[in-house]
C-alpha cells in the first residue's frame, strides 16, 4: 500500500513537473500555480523549479497590469514569502484621492482576500499595509455572512488565522477541502495533494510510534507522576517547524528535547516552591538528570556518524542557561518577590525555552545548518528576541491566572500591573501590540539578504508560527485536548 502510494505520488509530480514548463510565459497562470502548490502543501517537492520561477519573477519587468489588484498582491505575497523585499507603494494605485483604499474594491471579494493575505507580509514602517489590513478585515467582516461557499469558508478561515500565520501541514490541509469545492481546481494537483498527505501521515505514525517505544522506556510516567504526559503534542508542535520527509533526524532529536524541556519545566513547577525539600529530594532531580544525559548521549553518538557532533554543546549551553532562569524564578516565588517588569523579562525571556528549542531544533537538520549558523543562533539574533518575547508574553497573558490560583512565580501580567498600576486588560493590550509588531520584526529577518541559509530561518518563522496556534486563544500545551485535540487527529489519524 505504502510503496503503491508512493510510486503514484512519483508519476503525479512528474505531470506537475511538465505543467510547471508548460504554463512558464502566462504571468498570473504562474503565479497562481506556485499559489496553489505551496497552499496544498506540496511545494516542497518543486523547490528548485518554483525558486527558479520566483527568481525569474522577481526580476523581469513588471508583466502584469497594474491595476488589477488580485495579481498585484498574489506577486507581491509570493515573492515577500521568497524572501523578496518588493516594495509597498504597488499598492498606492489601489487609493483615491483621498489617500483612502477605494471603496468599490469590496465589491471584488477574491482581491481583497488577496490583498489580506498579503498584508501579514509587512515589515516596520510599512504604514500603507497596516491600512491595507483594517481596511481589508473590516471589509471582508462586513459581508462575510453574504457569501456562499467555498468563499465564505475561506473569508472567515483567513480572519481566524490568516495563512502567513498558519502551520503549514494544518493549513494543507484545510486547503485541500477549499480546493476541491473549486470549479477551476486542477484534478493532478489535488489527486497530489490529497496523496502526498496521507504518505506523509503514514511516516509521521512511524516516527511517533519509535517515539512512544522511547517515552515509555523512561517510565517518566510513573517515576516523576507530577509531569505532564505530552510526547504526542510535542511531536506535532516539532512537525509544524518543519514536516519534510527528509528532517526525519531532526524531528526525533527535537521532540525528545522538548519533551526533556517539557519535564524540567513542570519539576520546577512541582517542587520550585519549596526550594529546601527539593534539594533534599534528589531522586527526582536524579531521574530527571540521568534522562537528559542520556538524550544528549544518544543525540551526540547519532550525530558524531555525520561529524557534528560538536554542535550538541550549543544545546547543552541553551540548557544550562535555561535551568538558570527557572531556578531564579524559584527563588523569586520562594522570597515573595515581585520584579520590575524589565527585570522579570530579562529572565523571562530565557525561561520561555524558545533559544533552547530552537537551538536544539537545529541539531539533526543537516549540512545546510553550519557552525556559522550555530553560532548566530546564540549570539541573540534579532528574530530570536523577538520570538522570545512572543513567548513569553503569549503564554503569560495565557496561563498567569489559573498559574497564580496553584502557586506560581509572577507572570509578565503581574508584573506590568503593579509597576505601572494599570489593569489586566492595559497589560493584554500592551502586550498583543508588541507581539504584532514582532511580526513585522520577523518578516523582516526573512527578507534577502539574510544572515544564515533559509531554512535556518524558515524553522524561526515556523517557530512563530507554531506559538500563534498554541497560544492565541488559551494556554494550547496545558489544555492540549481543547486546543490540540481536532489539529492532532487531522495530521496523524485521520486520512484524507
Amino acid at each position: 500500500m505504502y510503496e503503491a502510494c508512493l510510486e503514484e505520488v512519483r508519476e503525479l509530480k512528474e505531470e506537475v513537473r511538465r505543467m510547471l514548463a508548460t504554463n512558464a510565459n502566462e504571468f498570473l497562470k504562474k503565479l497562481k500555480l506556485i499559489d496553489s502548490l505551496q497552499r496544498l502543501g506540496v511545494g516542497y517537492h518543486f523547490e528548485g523549479e518554483l525558486e527558479e520561477m520566483l527568481e525569474q519573477i522577481h526580476d523581469a519587468p513588471c508583466g502584469f497590469d497594474g491595476n488589477d489588484l488580485y495579481t498585484v498582491a498574489l506577486w507581491f505575497r509570493l515573492l515577500r514569502q521568497q524572501g523578496y523585499n518588493v516594495p509597498c507603494d504597488v499598492f498606492n494605485r489601489f487609493k483615491d484621492s483621498d489617500g483612502n483604499f477605494k471603496e468599490d474594491l469590496i465589491k471584488d471579494v477574491s482581491s481583497m482576500l488577496c490583498l489580506y493575505e498579503a498584508t501579514h507580509l509587512r515589515i516596520p514602517g510599512e504604514d500603507i499595509l497596516d491600512e491595507a489590513l483594517e481596511f481589508t478585515t473590516t471589509g471582508l467582516k462586513s459581508i462575510v455572512t453574504d457569501l456562499k461557499p467555498p468563499l465564505a469558508t475561506q473569508v472567515m478561515h483567513a480572519l481566524r488565522q490568516p495563512l502567513h500565520k498558519g502551520v503549514s501541514r494544518i493549513e494543507a490541509r484545510h486547503y485541500i477541502s477549499i480546493y476541491q469545492e473549486d470549479k477551476t481546481k486542477n484534478e493532478i494537483l489535488l489527486k497530489l495533494a490529497k496523496r502526498d498527505f496521507n504518505l506523509l501521515q503514514s511516516i509521521y505514525l512511524q516516527e511517533l510510534r519509535q517515539l512512544s517505544k522511547w517515552w515509555k522506556e523512561l517510565n517518566f510516567a510513573s517515576k516523576l507522576p507530577y509531569g505532564r504526559e505530552r510526547l504526542v503534542e510535542c511531536y506535532f508542535w516539532i512537525i509544524g517547524l518543519y514536516f519534510e520527509p527528509h528532517y526525519a533526524l531532526a524531528r526525533e532529536i527535537s521532540t525528545k528535547i522538548l519533551v526533556m524541556i517539557s519535564i524540567i519545566d513542570d519539576t520546577y513547577d512541582a517542587y520550585g516552591g519549596n526550594l529546601a525539600p527539593w534539594m533534599d529530594s534528589p531522586e527526582y532531580m536524579k531521574v530527571v538528570y540521568i534522562g537528559l544525559l542520556d538524550v544528549y548521549n544518544e543525540i551526540e553518538e547519532e550525530l558524531r556518524k555525520k561529524g557534528q557532533s560538536y554542535c550538541v554543546n550549543y544545546a547543552k549551553e541553551a540548557n544550562k542557561a535555561l535551568v538558570r532562569a527557572y531556578l531564579t524564578e524559584a527563588k523569586w516565588f520562594n522570597d515573595g518577590y515581585i520584579p520590575t517588569f524589565k527585570e522579570y523579562m530579562q529572565n523571562g525571556l530565557i525561561s520561555s525555552a524558545v533559544t533552547m528549542f530552537t537551538v536544539g531544533s537545529l541539531l539533526g537538520m543537516g549540512d545546510v545548518v553550519t557552525k556559522k549558523a550555530f553560532d548566530w543562533a546564540m549570539d541573540e539574533p534579532k528574530i530570536l528576541k523577538v520570538l522570545c518575547m512572543h513567548g513569553r508574553l503569549m503564554n503569560d497573558m495565557k496561563s498567569h491566572k489559573f498559574e497564580q490560583e496553584r502557586g506560581h512565580v509572577c507572570s509578565a501580567v503581574e508584573c506590568y500591573v503593579k509597576e505601572y498600576d494599570a489593569s489586566e486588560q492595559e497589560a493584554y493590550d500592551e502586550f498583543n501590540g508588541r507581539v504584532k509588531d514582532g511580526w513585522k520584526d520577523i518578516n523582516q529577518a526573512f527578507m534577502k539578504p539574510i544572515a544564515v541559509p533559509m531554512p535556518v530561518l524558515l524553522l524561526y518563522v515556523n517557530f512563530a508560527r507554531t506559538l500563534y496556534l498554541i497560544y492565541k486563544d488559551t494556554d494550547g500545551y496545558t489544555f492540549a485536548h481543547e486546543v490540540l485535540k481536532e489539529f492532532i487527529t487531522s495530521m496523524f489519524i485521520d486520512p484524507i
